[in-house]
């Protein structure tokens, strides 16, 4: 079956998860500044990082997808699991605003990027199932360095976080910076794709 209904779909839900992050920005009180900082800024900060994330999956599924003429079931039901961890993104990254980057938001917030990744992986395998190992997207991907790269990352983020009490608050930095380096990782342009579209002719959908 053509991609264009999956597409669609996963564009709107993308849409609806940004909504609900920024609906969830505290309002200040005051109208100063400093009220601003003080209820705002924080949150500002943890919705920016989420923002990043969901705008990373979005442009690669839409290169990914770009390469994808067709999709089965499996294709169908694997990005519906992706779908589902982002989903859970807006509470994730809220939680660890409120608490202020307590140890449990800081660590659920890392296993949700952490099983997001995951999902991501297994809709690329589905799609390269379906498509031959030796299909334009499977060119493209390549040796996906990055792609290896940032569970790594988000374990070692996680880890961090796991010794948030015991160093009395100290590891949230380490933590947090794992995961701002994995969302830097992945904005630094990668043209694997594009390049592989423009040389079949292939226009991007």
């Amino acid at each position: 079956m053509p991609t264009n209904r999956l597409e669609a779909f996963s564009d709107g839900v993308l849409a609806i998860i940004i909504t609900i992050m920024v609906l969830g920005l505290k309002i200040p009180e005051g109208r100063d500044l400093a009220a601003f900082l003080n209820a705002t800024g924080p949150g500002l900060l943890t919705y920016l990082l989420s923002f990043v994330f969901i705008g990373i999956y979005w442009n690669n599924h839409h290169h990914m997808f770009a390469l994808t003429d067709r999709v089965t079931g499996l294709v169908l039901w694997a990005n519906l699991h992706l779908l589902f961890w982002l989903s859970l993104l807006p509470f994730t990254t809220a939680w660890m605003d409120e608490s202020r980057f307590a140890q449990t938001p800081v660590v659920l917030y890392g296993v949700n990027l952490l099983a997001a990744a995951i999902a991501y992986v297994m809709l690329q395998t589905a799609i390269l199932r379906e498509l031959g190992r030796d299909s334009a997207l499977a060119r493209a991907i390549g040796d996906d360095r990055k792609g290896r790269a940032s569970p790594l990352l988000y374990l070692a983020g996680i880890g961090c976080g796991l010794l948030i009490d015991a160093t009395g608050g100290l590891a949230r930095w380490p933590a947090l910076a794992c995961y701002v380096l994995v969302a830097l990782l992945w904005l630094v342009p990668d043209e694997r794709i594009e390049r592989v579209i423009r040389e079949r002719g292939a226009p991007g959908k």
